[in-house]
């Protein structure tokens, strides 16, 4: 079998996930990854014998004087891989995209880029055919992923009319919330939609969703609530199994004892996922409600381990390795272990 090579731009939260991920498939080969630090977090990537690449000659420099073994920069990376998956932070991708488009690369943006720098946004389960053989694509943001997920799942079944949701945000990245964050505080977005709704909106137009934010002193997960207006008058078990229709929504229940993010956490910790990721949606089956046409839920999402599925998927739409959607979300989530938990 032929490997697709992929390269990863970034090597911090999403883009140590991307690199481990596409290790795993046995489709795929990674090319290596490019940083401009010399710290902690690069090292972890010469432990596992990952070919480490700066982003230019002076990070080069920097990083060879501080002992990370270097096999090149940016450009010699790219001349190697098939695709490349930007995952560095907000902003700093569209600055990369000219050197992608000269040398003729397939390459993967993230949610932190607006929908116009590649024109397509990808969430597997809701359009992943229409990114076949692209040029490029942008798989969204955490929360965007998760409205996507749980809407495309009720509209597949026939049910969904209109969605208003209220997100609980986490205030910053876990490994860096020594550094910045909310505290004591709650920090309403100050705009109505919030920007997940028109964002879930770039890959799914027909979407009636509307989203308000809410900035809270945590750093473990976003927490959302939702009320669907449906098509019709519906009961509890009938959109339980519209939900199941998608690989990547788990059910959890309070009488399990999974009543808040960390102890999610820690169940994720416990069944030995990497990192304590959590790949899928995680909704309380047991607080969802149905009144007549409407629909009451919620749901965790781990904002560091969701869009890594989506990734992989996205690298195998774009570079034409599986043509049906169905068929790839499989092979991912079996080498990611996603499954019913």
């Amino acid at each position: 079998m032929t490997k697709i090579k992929v390269a990863v731009n970034g090597y911090g939260v999403i883009g140590k996930r991307v690199a481990d991920a596409v290790v795993l498939q046995d489709d795929m080969e990674l090319a290596g990854v490019c940083d401009i630090s010399s710290d902690w977090r690069i090292r972890i990537a010469m432990d596992k014998k990952y070919p480490v690449f700066a982003f230019d000659d002076d990070s080069k420099k920097k990083m060879t004087t501080a002992g990370v073994s270097i096999q090149g920069t940016l450009a010699e990376l790219i001349s190697a891989a098939d695709i490349i998956v930007d995952c560095t932070p907000k902003n700093i991708a569209a600055q990369n995209i000219s050197k992608y488009k000269k040398a003729g690369l397939k390459f993967i943006v993230h949610g932190g880029e607006k929908h116009e720098v590649t024109g397509h946004s990808f969430s597997a389960e809701n359009n992943y055919e229409t990114a076949i053989g692209r040029d490029s694509t942008r798989v969204v943001s955490c929360n965007t992923t998760s409205i996507l997920r749980t809407l495309t799942a009720l509209k597949k079944a026939g049910l969904l009319v209109k969605a208003r949701g209220t997100l609980l945000r986490r205030a910053t990245d876990p490994w860096e919330s020594h550094l910045g964050g909310i505290m004591n505080t709650l920090v309403p977005e100050p705009e109505i939609p919030s920007h997940q709704g028109p964002d879930a909106q770039t890959v799914d137009p027909e979407l009636d969703v509307i989203t308000a934010a809410v900035k809270v002193p945590q750093t473990l997960s976003h927490l959302h609530y939702w009320n669907v207006q449906l098509t019709r008058k519906a009961d509890k078990a009938e959109v339980l199994n519209a939900f199941r229709n998608s690989t990547r929504i788990t059910f959890i229940k309070y009488q399990d004892g999974l009543s808040a993010n960390n102890t999610i956490k820690e169940w994720m910790l416990a069944i030995g996922r990497p990192y304590g990721d959590m790949y899928e949606v995680a909704l309380w089956e047991d607080m969802m409600k149905v009144e007549g046409d409407e629909l009451f839920y919620a749901y965790v999402v781990d904002n560091q381990a969701i869009v890594i599925p989506e990734t992989i998927d996205a690298i195998r739409a774009l570079t034409g390795l599986i043509d049906n959607g169905a068929d790839s979300i499989r092979k991912t989530n079996l080498s990611l272990g996603i499954n019913r938990l």
